[in-house]
């Protein structure tokens, strides 16, 4: 398989099948992504194919002395934001599909693990779908693609303030919203 730096080099020149290597090594992170914050799979596949034609057209803008994933992950990010924003303030609260909570599961979970992580994953993802997009993005930012309050500032492009902001009131609407389903069920 082409290394990156191989696929990023052929795509300066010009050649779009240095493309194929980046889409096989990021697809699956960009849709998932994309999927956490626009909470419907069809539109974050589009985002991510989106962001893979956008990440070929503006190469000649990406500095080979960084990493490839965060910049082409801000695309991914700020487009599924704007997806977002686009449509409903409020996401619709109808119940997820098993083949969505299929696609959020571990491949190779145990029947207790099966049983425990289905109610679990209804819960959080519930709680997921009531947040607005912007504390989605950094939820997903800081808890699934791991980055640091420096790094979500960066890519986001939005004052230290604001992202701290986000995540504060994020993980507090959260904390209400799953301390209300805990109680439910005591």
């Amino acid at each position: 398989m082409e290394d990156e730096q191989q696929a990023i080099a052929r795509l300066k020149q010009g050649d779009l099948n240095g493309l194929e290597a980046l889409v096989k090594q990021y697809q699956a992170l960009a849709v998932h992504t994309a999927f956490l914050i626009v909470a419907e799979r069809a539109p974050a596949e589009d985002i991510a194919q989106a962001a893979f034609l956008k990440a070929a057209k503006k190469i000649a803008q990406f500095d080979e002395s960084r990493p490839f994933k965060p910049w082409f992950l801000r695309m991914v990010v700020n487009d599924s934001l704007k997806a977002a924003r686009g449509r409903s303030r409020t996401p619709s609260l109808d119940a997820p599909s098993e083949a969505l909570l299929a696609w959020l599961t571990d491949p190779a979970p145990g029947p207790q693990e099966l049983v425990e992580t289905g109610d679990l994953q209804r819960v959080v993802w519930d709680a997921l779908r009531q947040l607005t997009p912007e504390q989605r993005a950094v939820i997903v930012q800081r808890h699934f693609l791991e980055m640091d309050e420096a790094e979500m500032v960066r890519e986001l492009q939005r004052p230290p303030s604001t992202v701290k902001w986000w995540l504060h009131s994020a993980r507090q609407r959260l904390k209400t919203l799953l301390g209300a389903e805990a109680g439910r069920h005591e």
